[in-house]
Parts: structure tokens; sequence; C-alpha cells
């Protein structure tokens, strides 16, 4: 017992989605804590906490979004040596950039979206965004999760009156595709069940992924045999190209003509009562406590790998 590894769960952080972080963090502990040493450390800006007995301690990233998907927390820890759970710093900088990974995702041969990226709202050409993306459209930031700063376009007017309202910065917009919203979990290289996200309303946004009774699940998503195996081919090609590592979540819009197109990967999905992956892993047979072991088992196995590289 002396020597087991101990578990350091970083939560909270300094961006829109702090509040589910904590959450995240809070049910980590309450499931990793039945099996191993576990501690967890509140972040409340962009600075590693004080980490005692680096050589046998193992962090798990509970951060989402800013500081904690983005690739600088991660870049840090490996700055010091610190062995960690999920993706890599690059591998987690692309995936937050939307932008960049759907690039990196379509050279794999998944299918995307048209998109164009911009940074002044107001000097975008509207014509051009509606020949090449079409009326109906989504606007978002390139580089925030849980659907933070999303805005559903309708329409010329409802174009221009969101770019006059939207500061300068990283933006992309994207065409809307109608259809089923599905998310894969992945878990040791593989995908594991597909679910439907049906939110009431039609728009699965922030307020309706952590609001209870806001959004129907099914797990697992009723599919096509042939579209089913397409989303996790789609799901597990995506995570590769992007380098990924240890555990992720991808997810998709399935259109009425039975096409599925990619939209984004998670590094750190959310593990509240509400969340995604938890599902996804549930049709596996994955119980909670038995999905958290599994997702920091990698990292432990780095840890006892550099240990023996050390002695």
């Amino acid at each position: 017992m002396k020597n087991m590894p101990s578990i350091t769960i970083l939560t909270g952080g300094v961006g829109p989605e702090r509040e589910i972080s904590l959450l995240t963090g809070k049910a980590l502990l309450q499931s990793l804590k039945n099996f191993f040493d576990v501690s967890i450390k509140e972040l409340k800006d962009e600075t590693l906490p004080n980490l005692k007995n680096l050589e046998n301690t193992v962090v798990f990233p509970a951060i989402h979004g800013t500081f904690g998907e983005d690739g600088r927390l991660q870049e840090m820890l490996e700055n010091i040596g610190l062995n960690y759970a999920g993706s890599d710093s690059d591998s987690s900088r692309l995936c937050m950039n939307k932008y960049e990974s759907k690039r990196v995702v379509y050279s794999s041969g998944v299918r995307i979206a048209r998109d164009l990226k911009f940074n002044r709202p107001q000097k975008l050409d509207v014509n051009e965004v509606l020949g090449a993306i079409g009326p109906n459209a989504i606007i978002k930031p390139v580089d925030q999760g849980s659907s933070v700063g999303l805005h559903v376009i309708k329409g010329e007017n409802e174009l221009l009156s969101t770019l006059n309202k939207l500061e300068d910065g990283d933006w992309m917009i994207e065409k809307r595709i109608f259809g089923r919203e599905l998310t894969v979990g992945i878990l040791d290289d593989s995908p594991m069940g597909v679910v439907e996200v049906i939110p009431k309303g039609g728009l699965y946004d922030y307020e309706r992924k952590y609001s209870s009774g806001e959004t129907e699940y099914r797990y697992p998503a009723v599919l096509d045999c042939q579209i089913e195996n397409e989303v996790k081919a789609f799901a597990i090609d995506a995570f590769r190209a992007c380098g990924c590592r240890d555990f992720g979540r991808v997810d998709f819009i399935l259109n009425e003509d039975g096409k599925v197109y990619f939209l984004e990967i998670n590094t750190i999905p959310g593990l509240t009562k509400t969340s995604l992956l938890p599902k996804s892993a549930s049709c596996c047979g994955y119980s909670f406590e038995k999905l958290t072991k599994k997702l920091i088992q990698p990292a432990l196995s780095r840890l006892a790998q550099s240990s023996l590289l050390i002695a």
C-alpha cells in the first residue's frame, strides 16, 4: 500500500465550464477513492497547484474547455514530468480548435459539414457566406466547449443581426445539418455505444446539456446496422487522426439521407449525472466505477513504465 500510486484530480479552472468541471471532479473523487489513494485540487487560476510525491503521482485533469482541454495544462504537466490521464498537449490543442481538427479529420476520410473561419464578424461578406454555407447555419467560437457561445442562424437577417453582436475573435460558421445528434465514447482505442441526444426544442445547447429533464437520451441509439458501423468507424478514425489517447468522445449529426457528419472531439468529456461518456460506456456493460478505473489505467501504466526506465 505504501508504494501505491496516488491520484490527484484537478478540477474547477477559469473558463465558462468551471461549474461542470467541479461536478466532474467530485464524481471522479467519489468513484476512484474506493480503489486508490485520491485527492482533489480546485484550480482558480492558470497555474498548477503544489503537487507532492511527483514520482509516484498520476494527475487526472477534470477541467473542461479553457486551460483544461486546450493543451496548456497538459504541457505544464509534461514540463515537470508528471504522468496524467487523457490526450497529450498536442492533440488536446488540436481538438480544442474545432476548425483545425475538422481539417485533420476530413483528411482521414471522415465526412464534415461545410464551414468558414472568421475573426472580424462585422467585416464578413454576408453574400459570400450565404453562397458557401447556405441560409441555415451555426456560428460558434473556434475554441470553446459545451456549446458555449453557440448561435443558430436562419436566413440573411438573423445572420446580419448575430454578426453585429459578436466581438472580434476566433469564430467559425458551419452549415447546419438537420438530423439526429449522436455521440460515441472512445476507450482503449475502441468505440463504445452510440448515444442519441434528443433535446427539447431541437437544439442541444448549454442549458439543455446540464438541466435535468431538458433532453432525452437513447443508449444504445436505435440505428441501422450499417449506419451504426459507420458512426463507430468514423469515431475511431477521427480519434486516431487527431492523435488522441486513453479516452474521449466524438460527436456527430446523422442527416435524413443517412449520411453521418463529424462535429467535434471532446478530449475531457463530462462525468456528471447527465454526461454522455458514462451513457456510452454503459452500453458496453461498464458501471460508473468500472469506467473511471479504466479511464485512469493507461496513465497508471505509463507511470509504471517510466519508473522501470528510471530504475
